[in-house]
Formats: C-alpha cells, structure tokens, sequence
C-alpha cells in the first residue's frame, strides 16, 4: 500500500500540511531559510555536485573567492562552484505549487500586552531583542544551556561541539572536538550546567553523558549503561538527569565532579515510550518528561511531571492540549519558569507556550515572531532565550 509521502509514520495528513511540509522541506534554502525564487538570480536553486541543494546567493557566500570551492553544510563533501547547475526541478515544482502555498501556516499569534504571569516574565508580551551566533559560529545547534554567571552554553555540529557565549552574545570559547577520544564529541543532542558550573552533554554518536569544566578540560564520561541517551538536565544538588530514547528510561547520576567519579547511578523512572526531552526544576525538585508516542501511524507527545522523588504528579498529551488551545500542538522541548511553572517549545509550529501550573489549565502563546524551528529554550531573569535550529541563532525575547 503507498503511503502519503508528506507524513514519515505513513499517516494521512491534510493538504494544507502536506503543503506546508514540502514548502519548508523543498522550496526554502536550508541555509539562509529563504524561499528558492528563479526570478531571482540569487535565489536561484543550484545543485552542487554531492546532491544537495542551495540558493546561489549561499553558494557564493560559503565558497572560496580564489579556489572556486565550498565545503557542502550537509555531507562535507567538497565540492566545485563551477560544476552547479541549475535544479530545473524545484522551480518546476515550485511554479506549479506557489499559487496553494499559504504565505503562513503557523497559529495565531499572541496579541500584545496578553502575557502570562506564570513565565516570571512582566504583563507584555516578549520580543525579540537580540540574536547572534549565525551559520559558521553554530551549526545545526540541538541544545542549549545557561550558567549560574549567566553564560550561554550551546551544542552543535561543528568542528568542536560546545560553544560558550557571554550573555551580551560574544563568542567566548568552544571545546570538545569531533572525534571519540576521551575528551571527544562524537554527536551531541543536548546540554546541562551544572550549579557549580560543570558542563553536561549527551553524546548519541558515544552512547554515553560528557562532563566537561567551563573552560572544556575533560571531567568524566558516563557510558556502558546507556542505549541512547538524549535530554540531560542537573538538579539543584548538581544531580544529572538523562533520558535514554532507546531504553525508556530517565536516569539519575550522582557524580563527585572534584574527583571526577560516580558515586550513584540508578533508572529513576522507567517504562516511558521514547523520553527525549527532560527539564528539573530546581526550586520544587519536580521533573517534566516529554514522551514520543505513536498511535494509529500518527506521532505526538506526551508531557509528564514527576516529583522530586519520582512519583507522578501530572501529565497531558498533545489531544488534550489541543482541547485548551485550539491550535494542534505538538510539545518537543519543556522547561520551568523561576516559578514552577512550565514553558514548552512547538518546533513544528515554531512556538513557545506557556502552560503556568499545569493542573490548572492555563495555557498561552509566549513566542512566535521571527522563529523558525525553537530547539532549546532557558528563562534567564525577564527574558527568553530561544535556540532555534532553523537559522543557527540564539534569540533573545524580553518583555
């Protein structure tokens, strides 16, 4: 039987989405995130010589001046700028489609001054006021963290995986080189700090949890007993908390960092249907764990909360927030606000919401101006800081 090739689990889906999905997946430059336009001479969509595709505007922006050469962001195979050619297809595609292309499919977004006081944030709605990083200083970022002194802590895909920013933006220093050595970041998903400063990242490629210093000396690796772990979180107490997606798991590691040994490890929760996203909140000790379920081919989340001993408190999934919001929501990432509240991303959407203290069912657009695809967020004073994956940046959003 075919299967509708804009839904990965085989699923039907609407055509407004089926659209949508082959607009952002085919239509737009992965690079710069601007629609492919042969109108224009920049925009035109070039193939390179590996497969991938690109504007020509990015071509000649990452490619060398004399050598006439650019490292393909993809596959890292190098390739000729005079062996492009025109991608024929994707115009063709796009002229047939560009009149059924909504110019937007994201959900309504948050009128001004209808802010939500369970973000710790003041009455008006946040915007953005910063950003920085860019494409070449990060490079498809999954995770992000923030120090107790306010640094920046972000993973991602380039030569050596952690990159530490200062809170006004300016690159400070990075470690942990692509490799398997101790030291080594093979694949990195996602990153904690610690309360005493301590650098905690989950290395999917090593199967195993990295602790690093601020400054990048290796501490500890964690390993054997993960299948694939990915969310990581610390406690106030500097416990480090990992979802394992493969053994459904979320494990607690108690580690003496002075010393740089294990001094517990143990399963804290199990029997969870892929946990990827984990969150502590260091004021209450509850935890928040956000499941991947599928069901008749359909994917969707599930947010569950537990207390600081590991008893459920309370959860929901993504029909149930629908019901509140209207707006199908499909969480990814979760975090709490300074006052216990929950903040979660919707990275299909590119949005934040906020759902204040879950029982009650407050539930509120936070964030969705200038986002493209939010993959790590961290509540610092009365702002947002919102990773997003979709062009390379951290984003600033203040009230």
């Amino acid at each position: 039987m075919a299967t509708n090739p804009c839904s990965p689990t085989g699923g039907s889906v609407s055509p407004e989405r089926c659209l949508r999905e082959i607009q952002v997946n085919l239509l737009e430059c992965k690079v710069c995130f601007e629609r492919f336009d042969s109108q224009q001479r920049q925009r035109r969509p070039q193939n390179l010589s590996c497969g991938h595709v690109l504007c020509l505007e990015c071509i000649a922006a990452l490619s060398h001046p004399l050598l006439r050469k650019l490292e393909c962001p993809f596959c890292r195979q190098l390739c000729s700028v005079d062996s492009t050619s025109h991608c024929q297809v994707l115009s063709d595609l796009q002229e047939l489609l560009f009149p059924w292309i909504p110019t937007s499919s994201a959900p309504p977004r948050r009128p001004r001054g209808s802010g939500s006081s369970a973000t710790g944030l003041t009455s008006a709605a946040p915007r953005l006021c910063q950003a920085f990083g860019g494409w070449g200083t990060l490079i498809n970022p999954t995770g992000m963290a923030v120090s107790g002194s306010g640094t920046i802590v972000v993973v991602h895909d380039g030569e050596k995986r952690v990159v530490v920013f200062s809170a006004q933006g300016k690159k400070l220093h990075s470690f942990g080189q692509r490799e398997q050595a101790s030291g080594g970041i093979c694949f990195p998903v996602d990153v904690a700090v610690s309360p005493c400063g301590h650098v905690v990242v989950t290395d999917a490629g090593d199967k195993a949890v990295k602790v690093f210093t601020s400054r990048g000396t290796h501490v500890l690796t964690v390993k054997d007993s993960f299948q694939m772990p990915w969310g990581v979180d610390t406690d106030g107490c500097g416990h480090i908390l990992v979802s394992d997606v493969q053994a459904g798991t979320v494990s607690q590691v108690k580690v003496n960092y002075s010393h740089g040994v294990i001094l517990e490890h143990r399963a804290a929760i199990s029997d969870l249907q892929r946990p990827k996203a984990v969150a502590c909140c260091r004021g209450t000790g509850n935890t928040a764990v956000i499941e991947l379920l599928t069901s008749h081919r359909r994917q969707h989340s599930r947010l569950r909360v537990f207390t600081n001993d590991f008893h459920i408190l309370y959860q929901t999934d993504s029909f149930s927030l629908n019901l509140q919001s209207r707006v199908r929501l499909n969480v990814s990432a979760v975090v709490f606000d300074r006052d216990g509240g929950l903040i979660v991303i919707d990275s299909d959407h590119g949005m934040i919401w906020s759902l204040g203290k879950l029982q009650k069912g407050s539930i509120a657009p936070l964030v969705g101006d200038h986002l493209t695809r939010p993959v790590g967020l961290v509540p610092l004073n009365n702002s947002l800081v919102i990773l997003d994956g979709g062009d390379h940046t951290v984003k600033v959003y203040s009230a």
